[in-house]
């Protein structure tokens, strides 16, 4: 862990570097936002309804004493995104990158599907994040990254998941050209990932929990993937161990989908 930390907390970024970190208070943007924090980084974790959640996370903060601020901000708006922008402006510390968390979906057949189901989950999934990184651009150093969550959707045909799965690969596609275009200033961009976690997002999912039961006695760990497992993997993407690393995809699933029996 000594070297994941050194991003955040040597000498060479002082006070330490900051991260946004979208959906950052619930789930495994939570999980990514506390491992982030509890790092040495400066974390900025932007959400949007739920302020239990919020309230929560600053309790768990304050007993942990690290470093952690929120920003209250619909992300499919004009308004909310120059919100973010300025708090990242307002920082007065390195910004070391994004992580993009934030994501919403219908989770219905084609048939039962409208243009407004589409346009709603495309505009936070996928051009949220094409926007946030044009504002932020400014205010990333050399050295920062990108890291924007996917799903196992993005490539397999899912039930029920269309147009989520359809915004996954989107954004996976589009991580790709900004790291082949913001490399040569010093960013990286890279995806993650995630096999079956067990979040809220699986309450709204038709057989949600029928579906994680399955999806755990299938993988090759015998159990699902915790939101602090995936956190890690955001954490080395975004550190000094991974800086080789431009343009891929991280796949944390336990094996899962190289599993024949999966």
């Amino acid at each position: 862990m000594t070297e994941l930390k050194s991003q955040f907390i040597s000498a060479e970024f002082s006070p330490p570097g900051a991260f946004l970190v979208t959906g950052g208070t619930r789930g495994i943007g939570r999980a990514i936002s506390v491992e982030f924090a509890r790092a040495g980084a400066y974390v900025i974790a932007n959400y949007l309804r739920n302020e239990k959640a919020a309230s929560e996370l600053q309790a768990q903060a304050e007993a942990e004493k690290f470093q952690l601020d929120f920003c209250r901000a619909d992300l499919t708006t004009a308004d909310g995104l120059q919100k973010v922008a300025t708090a990242v402006g307002q920082l007065g510390r390195p910004f070391l990158g994004l992580v993009h968390c934030a994501a919403i979906g219908a989770h219905k057949p084609v048939a039962e599907l409208t243009a407004r189901h589409f346009e709603w989950t495309m505009a936070l999934n996928v051009r949220s994040f094409f926007e946030l990184v044009k504002l932020l651009l400014p205010n990333l150093v050399v050295g920062s990254s990108i890291v924007a969550l996917s799903s196992p959707g993005a490539s397999r045909a899912i039930p029920n998941y269309a147009v989520v799965g359809a915004s996954k690969g989107a954004l996976e596609s589009l991580a790709r050209y900004l790291a082949i275009e913001l490399a040569p200033r010093g960013i990286r961009t890279n995806v993650l990932a995630p096999g079956a976690v067990a979040t809220d997002a699986w309450k709204v999912i038709p057989g949600g929990e029928i579906k994680l039961g399955e999806a755990a006695k299938r993988s090759p760990l015998g159990r699902l993937i915790t939101p602090e497992e995936v956190a890690r993997a955001a954490l080395f993407l975004c550190s000094p161990a991974a800086t080789g690393i431009n343009g891929h995809t991280l796949i944390v699933d336990g094996g899962a989908s190289i599993a024949s029996w999966c």
